[in-house]
């Protein structure tokens, strides 16, 4: 029990209010359910439109059972905002996941991004921020069975770790990621609530807790400027859909339900199909920034110089406007370098403007109507058509790809020879629907399409495991805030494509957001101290100069290293499958790709069903098998590594290799079983 009491049995008091406040959002939500809309919709579309928003509203004041309804407390010496008169009493706040007010609107659970909530996370001795003490809550199964205090101003109480904060740290993963309302962190919390008109890149490695920051700058980027934010939209981008899967359960369970969620592929493949693969080489210069302006020039070749004057026949009367000045009309909407649609579109307009001069000069007086009419005449259509015709940006990029001379026109000077080589399809294809188009090959379409008309842009977006995305990738990304702000997540150290960013510079050059700020996180709280120390032995070659990690976690034991011999390794690994399956909580077996398939097959020999990345745990089940290539992101409480040397040989490069292997060997929270028949990488000795 703490040394300060506020009566006999504070943990009773406490749970008293748990049950008001459950109470409290029982009602608020009844009262939403009440609603009747009948009489104040004008008609069926406004009366969706209000109902749809009356459904939301009711699921984020659902009252999940599992989690906690107020995890902490503060008690503040002064009422907050008046004037700090002596003697004056303050204030206390129940800070939670979201607000509940009673029946009189007096609050009962303040949301944790409320300005009167910071000190919670940002209150210290050195800078209590008014904070007298601050509570923190222990749950079991819902139930509030603990409780922990922090006298800031009591200069007779000595620091001290948090046992409560480090068992939530510790608590064992059973599902998808989860919020971390509770225990972020100073250095985290002034991240999440950076303003909305700045991008921030956060550079963290290996359980610094980067994605949950970006997660939970959204949620309080959504409270700040909710109004803002729901006309322009909010976006996450993450490396694939596993990845997707295990993070998407974080926001709605701060009540945030309206954040779309994608891949960069999902992004781009609207327009085409993607069924086809491309060599590491290919993918590296398709992705090559460069690529924009082969495709910016290519565009433009489309634009012919005019060679006739255009005749307008209106009536009995014909209008001619010569042919040069069409082209200087062409010339001036190509030195304004406009969307080439946007343009395409302003010609006609812009060659009937010069006809209703020639008209009103010889004595009419036409309105905006006969010029549209004008703009619609078969003769400027025509010469619109023969001048600035329009472009289907898949038509385009199939043509680039397939025909050399084409390619080789707009990429002088800015390919090379074989560079032009590599991109060329083998195979092809006669249409569009036809060919069997990749994932770079799509970014390039996107590319394209945005060159002809703009892409829409949104209020903001999270990039999540930045660092893999290829130069023409970030611009496909950016071109989706170009309007808005980013958050931008990632670890250099953990780049596993060939085209991985080499800095966050170059990376936010290309997203369109240089002015970007860079945070690093360099304190661990997920991977423990011994685990982190081993994989970090990586980090002079996959990444030198990068700083390491500092685990705040000890645990002793959390390593083991087994070499066993070639014939017996898959049972030692089924073995030490086994093994972590006697702890609590979640087991991830990572291993190249190559070996999952014989793995799959050992596990289910010894009668073990596997889930797949990304899945949530059951009682039944709490083994992931996962590939190595979808690690990324993913946390498990205790790891089995099969062969380290396998997954650094599974890649095109040593270097990618050595990055890979770092990713899977930092995967866990309480226990790491590495288990090799060949030799680990030198670096790891």
């Amino acid at each position: 029990m703490p040394a300060h009491e506020e009566s006999s049995n504070p943990l009773v008091r406490e749970r008293a209010h748990l049950a008001a406040s459950r109470a409290a959002l029982r009602a608020m939500r009844e009262d939403v359910q009440a609603l009747d809309i009948r009489d104040v919709t004008a008609n069926w579309v406004n009366a969706a439109v209000l109902q749809s928003q009356i459904d939301d509203r009711i699921k984020a004041l659902a009252d999940l059972s599992h989690t906690p309804l107020f995890f902490g407390r503060l008690d503040y010496l002064h009422v907050v905002g008046a004037e700090k008169a002596e003697g004056s009493e303050g204030e206390r706040f129940y800070i939670g996941r979201r607000h509940v007010h009673d029946a009189h609107g007096d609050p009962m659970v303040i949301d944790w991004r409320a300005p009167v909530s910071q000190p919670f996370y940002q209150a210290s001795r050195n800078n209590p921020l008014d904070v007298d003490h601050r509570r923190r809550f222990g749950y079991t199964g819902g139930e509030l069975t603990a409780y922990e205090d922090e006298y800031l101003t009591d200069p007779s109480e000595t620091e001290q770790t948090s046992k409560l904060l480090q068992a939530e740290i510790e608590r064992p993963r059973v599902g998808p990621m989860r919020d971390i309302v509770a225990t972020i962190q100073p250095e985290q919390d002034e991240i999440v609530r950076s303003d909305l008109g700045g991008t921030v890149c956060v550079q963290g490695g290996p359980g610094t807790g980067k994605t949950a920051v970006g997660l939970h700058r959204v949620a309080y980027l959504l409270y700040a400027h909710r109004e803002r934010l729901a006309r322009t939209g909010t976006l996450v981008v993450g490396p694939n859909r596993s990845f997707l899967h295990y993070i998407e359960q974080v926001l709605p369970a701060l009540g945030e339900l309206e954040v779309q969620q994608a891949t960069v592929e999902d992004l781009v493949a609207a327009r085409v199909e993607v069924r086809g693969t491309d060599e590491s080489a290919a993918a590296v210069i398709k992705g090559d920034a460069r690529m924009a302006e082969v495709l910016r020039r290519a565009i433009r070749s489309h634009v012919t110089p005019p060679v006739e004057p255009v005749v307008v026949v209106r009536g009995s009367r014909r209008w001619r406007v010569p042919a040069y000045e069409v082209e200087e009309m062409t010339a001036e909407l190509l030195a304004r370098d406009m969307r080439y649609g946007a343009a395409h579109e302003a010609l006609p307009q812009r060659i009937a403007h010069a006809v209703l001069v020639r008209m009103e000069e010889a004595g009419e007086a036409p309105d905006d109507r006969v010029q549209n009419a004008v703009a619609r005449n078969p003769a400027v259509k025509a010469a619109v058509k023969a001048v600035w015709p329009a472009v289907d940006p898949a038509k385009l990029v199939l043509r680039l790809l397939t025909d050399a001379e084409f390619l080789a026109a707009h990429a002088e000077g800015i390919l090379g020879d074989d560079e032009q080589k590599q991109i060329l399809m083998v195979k092809p294809a006669r249409s569009v629907k036809a060919a069997r188009w990749t994932a770079a090959d799509a970014v390039l379409i996107d590319e394209a399409a945005d060159l002809v008309a703009r892409t829409h842009s949104l209020g903001h977006v999270v990039i999540d495991e930045a660092q893999d995305l290829s130069p023409m990738q970030y611009r496909a990304v950016g071109r989706r805030c170009s309007t808005g702000s980013a958050t931008v997540l990632g670890d250099l150290a953990q780049g596993t494509t060939p085209w991985s960013t080499g800095s966050w510079e170059q990376a936010l050059f290309h997203l369109g957001k240089a002015d970007a700020v860079v945070e690093e996180l360099t304190a661990g709280f997920r991977v423990p101290r011994e685990v982190i120390a081993y994989a970090s032995r990586l980090l002079p070659a996959i990444s030198p100069g990068l700083t390491p990690v500092e685990s705040v976690r000890e645990a002793p034991g959390s390593l083991a290293v087994r070499v066993v011999a070639a014939e017996e390794l898959e049972a030692a690994v089924v073995a030490a499958c086994e093994e972590s399956l006697h702890h609590e909580g979640s087991i991830g077996l990572i291993a190249a790709d190559a070996r999952i398939p014989a793995l799959a097959a050992a596990l289910a020999a010894a009668g073990h069903a596997c889930l797949s990345p990304g899945e949530e745990t059951t009682a039944a089940s709490r083994l992931t098998l996962v590939p190595a290539s979808l690690a990324k992101g993913l946390e498990y409480d205790y790891v089995v590594l099969d062969e380290p040397a396998a997954v650094v040989d599974g890649e095109p490069d040593e270097r990618t290799g050595l990055r890979r292997l770092y990713v899977a060997l930092t995967r866990a929270v309480s226990g790491l079983t590495v288990l090799h028949a060949a030799d680990l990488p030198e670096q790891l000795a």
